[in-house]
């Protein structure tokens, strides 16, 4: 009875993935980025990675660069998601490490 909960123990511990840095550029009253953010929070419990969000309305620079496209998704500075959330492809990437 111990193995497989300290199997499972392991599992979760090889999981994390403190290495990542999630940067979600977002905006107010925004269903889509709603969703994504939902999808990387779940995904943060399993995984441990680090997550912020970043309103583009805040900067116009960023506004100017993602205006069309939010949600963006940026793993430790590359941009890997637009408009929408991968669930597949985030799970690839995660468990790449």
């Amino acid at each position: 009875m111990v193995l497989p909960l300290l199997a499972r123990l392991l599992k979760m511990v090889l999981r994390q993935r403190p290495d990542l840095q999630l940067i979600m550029y977002t905006r107010h009253q925004c269903p889509l980025c709603d969703e994504a953010w939902r999808l990387l929070e779940e995904n943060r419990n399993l995984y441990g990675y680090r997550l912020e969000k970043v309103d583009i309305d805040a900067s116009p620079d960023l506004r100017a660069r993602y205006d069309q496209c939010v949600p963006v998704v940026e793993i430790n500075g590359k941009v890997r998601f637009r408009g929408k959330v991968n669930p597949v492809l985030l799970q690839r990437i995660l468990e790449a490490g």
